[in-house]
């Protein structure tokens, strides 16, 4: 048996800490190192008996790891993964790629150059869910897909807001939470060509948004719409309705809606819907609900991580993959502020 892949975590906020645990969990990976300046994480390194550092070139002097997870904030994700690249380093970047597209395309351009690979960490594109609703709907068993409908409604609590960047230009749903869904709405219905959005910030009074309503064109020509909100006491988000990660109550709610000429999905739950011989709205449609296992996706994603530092796969979203989820996201604020429909630029 190979011995595991040396992993070091940039980064030990919340979703550092999750990257940590899956690391120590994975029997195919060791921990290298964790590198946050923050006491905290240094004590946690302790605790766990593994190497600390404050910054990231000491590490990769010291450490010498097989492969780094950057989960370092937002603006420091360029920085971070051209280092990692220059060193040859197998990268797992923490969404989004970066703040705007084209210091996201220095990544992109960097990591192509040198062939090395860049696993930007939507970890629903290893959702044993997703993976299964993404096969029911390229089977054809929904026909031509013709319209979507996503919901991410959530009620944030007030002292979510207690740190002062998400109250501020950058923070907002949009720039926070919305990248999942446009990225999961691409898993399912393919690429998003143009959007248009308008935005609402009246149920706090921030000067960033607390609510979003956006429309879409596919490039397949299906369209789609698509609500956000972190001020809704509703049971309609992936993080509710999945149950894929334990910290939320599971609802047994769908918030994802996908229809063609020849059924509709629901998702989380993969319910299918259908018509027997008579296609018409006066004949009975009936319902199959297909299962998949329960699985932690944060896992999945690091064992599949290891399999990219091992070279015997390439990311299932790679870095230039990961730039059209972004572009596309900041074509939501650029509609919204317009009040033009936005093309979403070719990356």
């Amino acid at each position: 048996m190979a011995q595991p892949v040396r992993i070091a975590v940039v980064g030990a906020g919340l979703i550092g800490r999750a990257h940590i645990k899956r690391v120590l969990e994975e029997p195919e990976a060791s921990l290298a190192a964790i590198v946050d300046p923050a006491q905290a994480a240094r004590d946690h390194a302790a605790r766990i008996g593994v190497p600390w550092f404050p910054g990231l070139e000491a590490m990769l002097r010291e450490a010498r790891p097989d492969g780094v997870v950057l989960a370092t904030p937002n603006r420091l994700h360029v920085s971070g993964a051209l280092a990692t690249i220059g060193k040859g380093l197998p990268t797992l970047l923490e969404k989004p790629v970066a703040e705007t597209v084209d210091d996201a395309m220095k990544i992109v351009a960097a990591a192509e150059q040198a062939r090395v690979p860049v696993l930007i960490g939507h970890h629903h594109r290893s959702s044993l869910i997703m993976r299964r609703a993404k096969e029911i709907i390229a089977s054809g068993a929904l026909g031509r897909v013709t319209v979507a409908n996503a919901l991410c409604w959530y009620l944030k609590p007030a002292d979510y807001f207690d740190v002062a960047w998400r109250r501020e230009k950058g923070g907002g749903v949009v720039l926070i939470n919305l990248v999942h869904v446009i990225d999961d709405l691409r898993i399912l219905c393919g690429d998003i060509a143009g959007v248009q959005a308008i935005e609402s910030n009246a149920a706090r009074g921030f000067p960033v948004e607390d609510t979003a309503a956006i429309l879409l064109r596919f490039e397949s020509g299906a369209l789609g719409t698509l609500s956000v909100s972190d001020s809704a006491a509703a049971p309609w988000s992936w993080e509710l309705t999945s149950g894929e990660n334990k910290a939320y109550p599971q609802t047994d709610q769908s918030c994802y809606l996908i229809a063609g000429t020849e059924g509709s999905l629901a998702v989380p739950r993969l319910d299918l819907w259908r018509y027997g011989d008579a296609k018409s709205w006066w004949a009975p449609i009936d319902c199959e609900r297909r299962v998949v296992p329960e699985q932690d996706p944060l896992a999945a994603q690091m064992r599949h991580f290891c399999e990219v530092v091992r070279g015997t796969v390439g990311p299932v979203l790679g870095v230039r993959e990961g730039t059209r989820t972004l572009a596309t996201t900041l074509a939501v604020k650029e509609a919204a502020a317009t009040g033009a429909m936005v093309r979403v630029a070719a990356i």
